[in-house]
């Protein structure tokens, strides 16, 4: 299996448990690494025979500015979903960080990583 790897895509939304975070929002920072067979993308060198990371991008940043969620696991799956729906795409590493989260000590990061394929997502649609 190849991988696309889209690292630090930046997006305001309203995720999380407390209050404040669903008024304020914050800066979450999403990278994603696609499974993808892009043998016959390279070989008729055809951008629809593989995935746009581009629309993929964009597709990724508009689910963190979406609908909020209280948990980083659910925001993770969403964009796992959102991944898993383009038809080439058999599997995903979704990592979702919140360098923002209201913890009351010194850190660098808080994230979650989850990892999706076709047969464990929750949405199939064709894309």
């Amino acid at each position: 299996m190849d991988r696309i790897t889209l690292t630090g895509l930046r997006a305001r939304g309203f995720h999380g448990a407390l209050p404040e975070e669903r008024v304020l929002g914050q800066t979450f920072v999403v990278d994603v690494v696609l499974g993808v067979d892009t043998r016959a993308a390279a070989a008729d060198d055809e951008l629809s025979r593989t995935v746009d990371y581009g629309v993929l991008a964009e597709e990724v940043t508009a689910v963190v500015a979406g609908e909020p969620c209280r948990l980083l696991e659910t925001l993770a799956q969403r964009v796992a979903d959102r991944c898993l729906s383009h038809r080439l795409v058999r599997e995903v590493r979704v990592t979702v960080h919140k360098p923002q989260a209201p913890i009351a000590v010194p850190f660098d990061d808080v994230a979650i990583t989850i990892e999706r394929t076709t047969t464990s997502s929750s949405d199939r649609s064709p894309a």
